[in-house]
C-alpha cells in the first residue's frame, strides 16, 4: 500500500440523487475504543508526507482484551552475541528485561500479522515460521516464552554522522479511508478515480493533477478508466495519500455494495503537501484537517488551486470485498494483508520486512508499548528509528493517525 502520510478527517460525501439508498456501515468499521487520551473530538488530520503501495483492518476485538498475566521473570544469562549493522542503523544486542511492556502486552493479538509475515517468509525467518504458526492459538504467556526462547532483541540506533547512535525517532499513523461512491457520474458524484492509463510507462513522469483535469491529451488518455465517482475531491485528494480506500459504491441497478480501491499506480510526479503550501503563504496558521478544511470552506473558489498544488496523482484497481465478512486489511509493502495497530510501515533499509519489532511510543494520543509487525513503507518513512503505524479503516482510525506524531523506540527482535 503506498501512502503518504497526511492523514485527514473523512467528511461524508454530498447527498447524491433520491435514488441513492443511504450507507450502511458495515460491522467491520465498528472499531473498539482505541487506548487514546482524549474522547470523540473533532477529527484532526496531520499533514505530514508519506507515500506507500499498503490495507485498513479494525482491531480483532469490539472490546479491549483482558490483561495477560505477567510471566514470571526469567533472567536471560546467555552472552549477548555482536551488533548488527544495516545500510541506515546500527542494531545494538539488549535483554529482554529493556523492552518496555514485554510481560504485559497481549502479544496474541500481533500473532495474526505475524503468521501473514510467514506468508511471505524472509530466508532468516524461514525455519522459525512452523513454530509460530502451531503457536496460533497458544495463550500470550507461551508465545512469549517462546519468543523469549528462540529470538534475541536489538535496540534499533541510527547513526549520526560521527557514527553515534541515536536512540529516539518518530512515529506517525496512517489509515485506510471509508468512502461513498458511485459507479456512474451523476448527482454529486463527478469527481473520477481512475485505473492506470495504457500510456502511463511512455511519459515520465507523467501529467500533473492540474494537467489530467485541465489538457484534452490527459483528458483523452483517461477516457474509459473511470472505475468509479466521488462526490468531493477533498476526499479524492485523502485517497490519493493513503493509497487505498473501502467505498460504499452504487452500481447501476441502485445496489450497494463495498469495494476497495488499491493502489496501482502513481503518475510519478513528486508529492507536495497542501498544508505546507497554506502555511508558507499564511494563509493558516493551524495546518490540521480542520484549519484546512475550514480555509476551504471560506475559499470554494480556489480548491483546484489548492489541490493542484500537489502534483501527485495514484492510480487504482478495483479488488472486491467478501459479502457479510471482515475484509483483510490491504496490502503493504511485503506484499501481506495489514492488521490493524500491530503493523507498521518503515525504511526497509534499516528493518526487513517482516521483522517483529517492540515499540514504545509515549505522547499526548497514546501510550504503545507493543509487538508490531513491519511489514510496509512509505516515502516519508526514512530513517532508523521511523515508524508509520497502521490504525485500520474508517474515521476513528483517521482520527488517531491524524493525531499521531509523538516520539518512537524500536527493538528489532531476530532469530538466535
Amino acid at each position: 500500500m503506498v501512502h503518504q502520510t497526511i492523514t485527514m478527517k473523512i467528511h461524508k460525501a454530498s447527498k447524491a440523487s433520491s435514488k441513492i439508498r443511504p450507507m450502511q456501515k458495515p460491522r467491520f468499521l465498528t472499531r473498539r475504543p482505541l487506548r487514546v487520551g482524549f474522547l470523540m473530538a473533532a477529527i484532526v488530520g496531520m499533514l505530514a508526507a508519506c507515500s506507500v503501495a499498503p490495507v485498513v483492518q479494525t482491531p480483532p476485538t469490539s472490546s479491549p482484551s483482558p490483561m495477560p498475566l505477567p510471566v514470571p521473570s526469567m533472567e536471560d544469562t546467555r552472552p549477548l552475541p555482536p551488533a548488527l549493522v544495516r545500510e541506515q542503523s546500527r542494531w545494538v544486542p539488549v535483554r529482554w528485561a529493556e523492552l518496555p511492556g514485554v510481560d504485559t502486552d497481549a502479544v496474541n493479538e500481533a500473532w495474526p500479522a505475524w503468521l501473514q509475515s510467514c506468508q511471505r517468509p524472509t530466508p532468516d525467518w524461514r525455519a522459525l515460521c512452523p513454530e509460530i504458526a502451531q503457536l496460533a492459538n497458544a495463550s500470550a504467556n507461551e508465545q512469549r516464552r517462546w519468543m523469549r526462547d528462540k529470538l534475541q532483541p536489538y535496540r534499533i540506533e541510527a547513526l549520526d554522522q560521527r557514527g553515534e547512535g541515536l536512540l529516539t525517532g518518530l512515529l506517525t499513523g496512517y489509515y485506510e479511508p471509508a468512502l461513498t461512491g458511485s459507479r456512474r457520474a451523476q448527482g454529486a458524484f463527478q469527481v473520477p478515480l481512475y485505473a492506470p492509463p495504457a500510456q502511463l510507462g511512455q511519459r515520465k513522469p507523467w501529467f500533473s493533477r492540474q494537467e489530467m483535469e485541465t489538457l484534452p491529451a490527459a483528458r483523452a488518455a483517461l477516457r474509459g478508466k473511470e472505475l468509479l465517482y466521488l462526490a468531493d475531491p477533498v476526499d479524492a485528494m485523502v485517497l490519493h495519500i493513503q493509497g487505498s480506500g473501502l467505498v460504499n459504491v452504487t452500481e447501476p441497478d441502485g445496489r450497494q455494495r463495498w469495494v476497495r480501491m488499491a493502489y496501482a499506480a502513481t503518475n510519478d510526479q513528486p508529492y507536495k503537501s497542501i498544508g505546507r503550501w497554506l502555511l508558507d503563504r499564511k494563509l493558516i496558521t493551524d495546518a490540521s484537517w480542520p484549519g484546512i478544511k475550514a480555509w476551504i470552506d471560506r475559499n470554494p473558489s480556489r480548491v483546484n488551486e489548492l489541490l493542484w498544488q500537489n502534483p501527485r496523482v495514484v492510480f487504482f484497481r478495483e479488488e472486491a470485498l467478501p459479502v457479510g465478512t471482515t475484509p483483510p486489511g490491504p496490502k503493504g509493502a511485503q506484499g501481506v494483508p495489514l492488521t490493524a495497530e500491530r503493523s507498521i510501515a518503515v525504511d526497509r533499509r534499516s528493518i526487513p520486512y517482516g521483522t517483529p519489532v517492540w515499540m514504545k511510543s509515549t505522547g499526548p494520543q497514546t501510550n504503545l508499548d507493543r509487538l508490531v509487525l513491519a511489514q510496509d513503507t512509505g516515502t516519508a518513512i526514512v530513517g532508523a528509528v521511523r515508524a508509520d503505524y497502521y490504525a485500520g479503516s474508517g474515521p476513528v482510525a483517521g482520527e488517531l493517525a491524524g493525531r499521531l506524531k509523538q516520539p518512537l523506540q524500536l527493538w528489532a527482535l531476530w532469530p538466535r
